[in-house]
């Protein structure tokens, strides 16, 4: 039985991956026709610039902030460094509604980059702690399958839904998918310690000789 803290951040991490999975197959042929115009060696660059900025940019911020968090006594700031970084990453899919020009992909990206280097090292500090002692390799490994799952059932839907509706209703749905998540983690504000739960604190005193 896995606790509530675990269960919580398993499934909110569902919903995140489910939501960005269902865009991830389609977004360089949205690239090409919403971006590039038709241009596919044009739209084939955007796309990789879009992933350089991404992945640079994540790689690069999340060790500084993994650090810091760190040096934090208490959960308090990793929980709400991983709720705000999830937020923000959930308004990246509407800022593509509206996108027309390639540096607004890179702008979004680099917004998007920047959330999950905040969710990223928080997320994994609290599951950390908060895994039920003797289960480790069983609850990573729900972790895992759920993602596995999440991702194939939003990658096949994902190309369904744009070839029928078009790519509005994806990003919506990413969106969506990624504010839930936030909610989802937001249940478990009360398990998470604070200060004092984690490293107790002793009244000062004088040893007499």
């Amino acid at each position: 039985m896995l606790n509530k803290a675990i269960k919580i951040l398993i499934s909110g991490d569902f919903a995140l991956n489910l939501g960005w999975g269902l865009v991830a197959p389609v977004f360089a042929i949205f690239l090409v026709e919403k971006i590039a115009i038709g241009n596919p060696a044009e739209g084939a660059k955007i796309a990789g610039f879009a992933s350089l900025i991404y992945w640079v940019s994540k790689s690069f911020l999340q060790i500084p902030i993994g650090r810091f968090l760190d040096k934090r006594v208490g959960e308090k700031d990793d929980f709400w460094f991983m709720v705000f970084g999830i937020f923000l990453t959930g308004l990246v899919p509407f800022g593509y509604l509206i996108s027309s020009l390639p540096w607004h992909i890179y702008f979004l990206q680099l917004l998007h980059a920047i959330g999950m280097a905040m969710a990223v090292p928080s997320w994994a500090a609290i599951f950390t702690r908060h895994i039920d002692k003797g289960k480790e390799a069983f609850e990573w490994g729900i972790e895992s399958t759920s993602l596995g799952f999440g991702a194939g059932i939003a990658g096949a839907l994902g190309g369904i839904l744009v070839a029928t509706f078009g790519f509005g209703i994806v990003f919506i749905l990413v969106g969506s998918f990624t504010l839930i998540s936030v909610c989802l983690l937001l249940l478990i504000h009360k398990e998470i310690a604070p200060r004092d739960r984690i490293f107790p604190r002793f009244p000062p005193f004088k040893l007499s000789f």
